[in-house]
C-alpha cells in the first residue's frame, strides 16, 4: 500500500468515525452495540474507541487452561484478568473435561469480557470439530476421507449442523474446520482429515460443512490456507512444490468454493512454504488473492506455533531468541491477522512495534476491523454465550438422532472393492469368525476425537453380533503394532468352524492425548509413513485366513488407501470403512448383512504400491500416456514392463469406485443445448435404470474433458455428481448442471478465460467407469 493510499483511507476512516461518534452520543448505547446498525459503523465505531492495548489483545489467541484449573475446575483469577487484557480476541477450549466445567469456564470468561472490560467485547471460544465436536462423549461421526465417499452433501450440512449444536449448548462459537486440503500425497499422516483428492468433490462438500456449521451459530474457520496436503516426501509441514498455474487450477478452488460461496467467517493459514513461501507469511494467497481477487472480509489466523517457524524452521530471522518483530512484520502486513497459541506470542510485540514507528497503525487498523467485522456478523455481540443449563445439556449432545444421523453417514460412505461370487451380502444365521485387532477391544477412530474415546462406540465384533442371529466367535490373531503370530492358531481355528471369516485389519490413529504423547500409530497428523503396507503380522494374519479355503470378507478399517493388492484377487470380499463413527460396527453390519445396500464411492485413488504414487486421477494431458506395466506374480514368477518394469502407474481403484449390491445401466445421455457461451448453464441428463431386484443408490459421475487447450490442463475433471436412489428394476432420470463459466483454464499469461472449442461430458460410476458422453462447442 502507498503512502498515499494510506492517507487517504485515514482521511475517510476519520470522517467516518467522527459522523458514527456523532450518531452514538444522540443513542443510549454506543454504536457499535446497537444490533440494528450496519456491521461496518459499529466496526468504524468501536475500533475508534479501542487503545492499542485492546486492537492488540484482539489479535492474540488465550487459552480456558490460563483461568481454569482443569484437574478441578477452580478459578484461577489473576489468570483471567490477564489473559483477557492481554489475548481477548479468542480462546482455545478444545481440552478433554467433563461438559460443565467447560461451560462454566467458557461463560466465566465472556461474562468478563463482557461485564468487566471497557469496551465489553466478547471472544471466540474455539475447539476442534471436523468430525464431531472434541468434548467427551459428544457425538463421534466418521472422518473425513470417510463420509466424503458418501458423495452426499446434505449429509454432511445436516452433520455440521449436529457439531454446532452440540458445541453452542457449552458455549463454543467457532470450530476449526473444515479442511479443504487435498490428499493428493498419501504418506502424509493428516489424508484422513480431507474430503480426498479432488477438489469439486471437497469444494461440495466443505461448503456444505460450512453452510451447516454456520446456521446453527457456530463459525466455521476454513483450513490449511492453502495447499497444505501436497508436502515433500509426504511430511507433515515440508515443503509443497508447485507453481501458480497448480495453485489455481487444483489447489485453490475448493478454499473459494468453502470461503467465499458459503460465507465463512475466518481462514486459518498452514505450516507449509509454497514455492518457497511460508503460507503464514504469504501476502500473494493471504492478501491478492484472498482479499484482492476473491474480496473476503474477514480474518485469518495462523495455526498454533506455526508464526514460529518463520525463524525456527524457515530460517528467515533469529530464533535463539527469536525475533519477535521480524515475525511480525512477515506475516502480519501479508494478511495473516490473527496469531494462535503454541509458539512465542510474537504479536505482543504489535504495540511497541507501533509506538516506535516499526509498524503502521493502519495495518493494525485493518486485521482489528477484519477480526471484529467477524464478531459483529455472527452476532457474537447480542449472543456472547450460548450455553445452557447444566441439566439441559443432555438433551443436546449425543441425542438418538445424532446417534442415528452418524449411524446413516457411516453405512453410506462404506466402499465395496471387491464381491467375487456375491459372497456379500451375508445371511443373517450364518457361523461367523470375526477375527482381527481392529475388531474388538477399542475403536478404530481417526485423529480429533478426545482422550479416551476409543473406548466408547460399537466395534465392529459388537454391530455383527447385534445383527446376526448365527453364533459368533472372535479371534484377535495379532497386536496392530506387533509381527507376533502365536495368535494365528486360534484365529485359523475359529475360521475353520465357521462358514464365514470377517477379517478386520487396518491403520490406526490415536486421540488427540495419545496421539502427542509418544504412542505407535500409523495415520494421524505428524505420522506420515513410507509405506501403504499393512503393518506387522496383519497381512500374514489375512493370507493365513483366507488359506483355510472359507469365504473371507476382509474389511480395511483405515485412515488412508491400503496397497495389497493380492488381498482384492484372494479374498471372498473387501470392503473398505474409512475410519468410523461410534456407529462403525452398526454401519458395517448394516452392509455386511445387506440392511444397507453399499453406495458409497472412493473419495481417493488407491495405488498398487507406494512407489507408484501420486495416483490421482485428475492427473494433467501427458502424464500415464504410455502405461506398460509389468507385474510380479503369487507364485514368484515376474513379466517385466517399462513403466513401470514390475507394476502399474494405473490405479488399482480408481476415484470415484465402489460397487453395489445393485446393477445400474446409463443410457439416453443428453445436453440441454450442445452450443454455448461461457455465461450459460448446461444441464447434462442421464437415464440410470437399476437392473438389480434390490434398491439401491447410484452416484452418478459427471467429467468434463477440455479437447484442445492452450496450456496442459487436467485429462479430465470432476464437475458435478448426483447421489440417485432407484428401486429395482426402475428408471430415474438424472439432471447435472455445469455453468460454463467453470470450464476455463488459466492461460499462458495467467488470466482466466473459457476458451472456445470443444469439451466432452463424460458420465458414468467412476473416473474410469465412464458409461456415455456428449460434446459440448464452446463459442468465441
Amino acid at each position: 500500500m502507498t503512502s498515499e493510499m494510506r492517507s487517504s483511507i485515514s482521511i475517510y476512516l476519520a470522517s467516518l468515525v467522527t459522523y458514527v461518534q456523532a450518531i452514538s452520543k444522540s443513542g443510549s448505547i454506543p454504536l457499535y452495540k446497537d444490533p440494528s446498525a450496519p456491521v461496518e459503523e459499529r466496526v468504524t465505531d468501536l475500533l475508534s474507541r479501542m487503545t492499542i492495548e485492546d486492537k492488540a489483545a484482539q489479535l492474540l489467541q488465550g487459552d480456558l487452561r490460563n483461568w481454569i484449573d482443569i484437574s478441578d475446575g477452580t478459578l484461577n483469577q489473576t489468570g483471567l484478568e490477564w489473559s483477557m487484557r492481554a489475548r481477548a480476541g479468542s480462546y482455545y477450549v478444545g481440552v478433554a473435561i467433563p461438559w460443565k466445567m467447560l461451560s462454566d469456564g467458557i461463560k466465566i470468561g465472556q461474562d468478563f469480557l463482557v461485564q468487566n472490560t471497557t469496551l465489553g467485547i466478547p471472544a471466540w471460544v474455539q475447539s476442534e470439530g471436523i468430525h464431531g465436536f472434541l468434548i467427551p462423549n459428544a457425538t463421534i461421526f466418521n472422518s473425513p476421507i470417510a463420509h466424503a465417499c458418501s458423495f452426499n452433501p446434505p449429509l454432511i450440512e445436516k452433520m455440521a449442523k449436529a457439531i454446532a449444536r452440540e458445541a453452542s449448548v457449552l458455549g463454543v462459537n467457532q470450530i476449526f474446520g473444515p479442511l479443504a486440503d487435498l490428499a493428493r500425497e498419501l504418506r502424509f499422516g493428516r489424508v484422513e482429515e480431507t474430503f480426498g483428492e479432488d477438489g469439486y468433490l471437497t469444494g461440495e462438500l466443505a461448503h456444505a460443512y460450512v453452510k451447516g456449521l454456520q446456521s446453527g451459530n457456530v463459525s466455521a474457520m476454513v483450513k490449511h490456507f492453502a495447499a497444505f496436503a501436497s508436502p515433500e516426501q509426504g511430511i507433515n509441514c515440508a515443503p509443497v512444490h508447485g507453481g501458480e498455474r497448480e495453485l489455481r487450477t487444483t489447489y485453490l478452488p475448493p478454499f473459494k468454493r468453502a470461503i467465499i460461496d458459503a460465507g465463512a467467517l475466518s481462514v486459518m493459514s498452514a505450516y507449509h512454504s509454497y514455492d518457497g513461501v511460508p503460507s503464514v507469511a504469504d501476502r500473494h494467497t493471504l492478501t491478492d488473492i484472498l482479499r484482492g481477487e476473491w474480496g473476503y472480509k474477514y480474518f485469518v489466523m495462523s495455526d498454533a506455533g506455526a508464526t514460529d517457524r518463520l525463524c525456527k524452521d524457515f530460517k528467515m530471522c533469529r530464533s535463539d531468541p527469536i525475533d519477535s518483530e521480524a515475525v511480525v512484520n512477515f506475516a502480519f502486513p501479508a494478511g495473516n491477522d490473527v496469531e494462535m497459541g503454541g509458539g512465542s506470542f510474537n504479536f505482543e510485540k504489535i504495540p511497541d512495534m507501533v509506538a516506535s514507528g516499526k509498524l503502521s497503525i493502519d495495518i493494525v487498523n485493518q486485521a482489528v476491523s477484519r477480526q471484529l467485522r467477524a464478531k459483529f456478523e455472527a452476532g457474537l455481540f447480542e449472543t456472547p454465550f450460548t450455553g445452557v443449563s447444566e441439566e439441559d445439556q443432555a438433551t443436546y449432545i449425543n441425542t438418538p438422532e445424532n446417534i442415528g444421523l452418524a449411524r446413516q453417514l457411516d453405512a453410506e460412505s462404506i466402499v465395496l472393492l471387491e464381491n467375487h461370487d456375491d459372497v456379500l451380502p451375508l445371511k443373517k444365521d450364518a457361523r461367523i469368525a470375526v477375527i482381527g485387532p481392529m475388531a474388538r477391544g477399542y475403536m478404530n477412530y481417526g485423529d480429533y476425537v478426545p482422550y479416551r474415546s476409543q473406548y466408547r462406540g460399537v466395534t465392529p465384533l459388537d454391530g455383527i453380533k447385534a445383527a446376526s442371529t448365527g453364533s459368533i466367535t472372535y479371534a484377535k490373531g495379532c497386536e496392530r503394532w506387533s509381527n507376533d503370530q502365536s495368535g494365528f492358531d486360534e484365529a485359523v481355528a475359529a475360521a475353520e468352524s465357521a462358514d464365514v471369516a470377517v477379517v478386520v485389519v487396518g491403520t490406526w490413529s490415536r486421540d488427540q492425548d495419545e496421539l502427542w504423547s509418544g504412542l505407535n500409530a500409523t495415520t494421524g497428523e505428524h505420522v506420515d509413513i513410507s509405506s501403504l503396507n499393512l503393518v506387522g503380522a496383519m497381512p500374514h494374519l489375512v493370507k493365513a485366513i483366507i488359506d483355510t479355503g472359507k469365504a473371507t470378507v476382509v474389511v480395511f478399517s483405515s485412515g488412508k488407501p491400503i496397497t495389497e493388492p493380492w488381498i482384492s484377487d484372494a479374498a471372498s470380499a473387501l470392503v473398505q470403512q474409512f475410519y468410523p463413527s461410534e456407529q462403525g460396527g452398526h454401519a458395517l453390519a448394516d452392509v455386511l448383512f445387506g440392511d444397507v445396500n453399499p453406495s458409497g464411492k472412493l473419495s481417493v485413488s488407491f495405488p498398487y504400491d507406494i512407489g507408484t504414487t501420486p495416483i490421482y486421477y485428475d492427473y494433467l494431458n501427458s502424464a500415464r500416456a504410455y502405461p506398460d506395466p509389468g507385474a510380479v506374480y503369487a507364485n514368484g514368477s515376474m513379466t517385466f514392463g517399462h513403466n513401470y518394469v514390475l507394476q502399474s502407474p494405473l490405479p488399482l481403484y480408481e476415484f470415484g469406485y465402489g460397487k453395489s449390491y445393485s446393477t445400474f445401466r446409463y443410457s439416453n445421455v443428453k445436453l440441454s443445448q450442445y452450443t454455448a457461451s461461457s455465461a450459460d448453464v448446461v444441464i447434462l441428463s442421464v437415464d440410470i435404470t437399476n437392473g438389480s431386484k434390490r434398491d439401491g443408490a447410484e452416484v452418478v459421475q459427471l467429467y468434463v474433458q477440455d479437447m484442445v487447450a492452450s496450456v496442459v490442463v487436467p485429462n479430465k475433471q470432476l464437475r458435478g455428481f448426483s447421489k440417485v436412489l432407484v428401486p429395482a428394476g426402475a428408471t430415474k432420470t438424472v439432471e447435472i448442471d455445469v455453468a460454463i463459466a467453470d470450464l476455463g483454464v488459466w492461460d499462458i499469461s495467467m488470466n482466466y478465460v473459457v476458451e472456445p472449442g470443444e469439451f466432452t461430458f463424460h458420465v458414468g460410476s467412476s473416473s474410469k467407469d465412464l458409461r456415455g458422453s456428449a460434446t459440448l462447442t464452446v463459442l468465441a
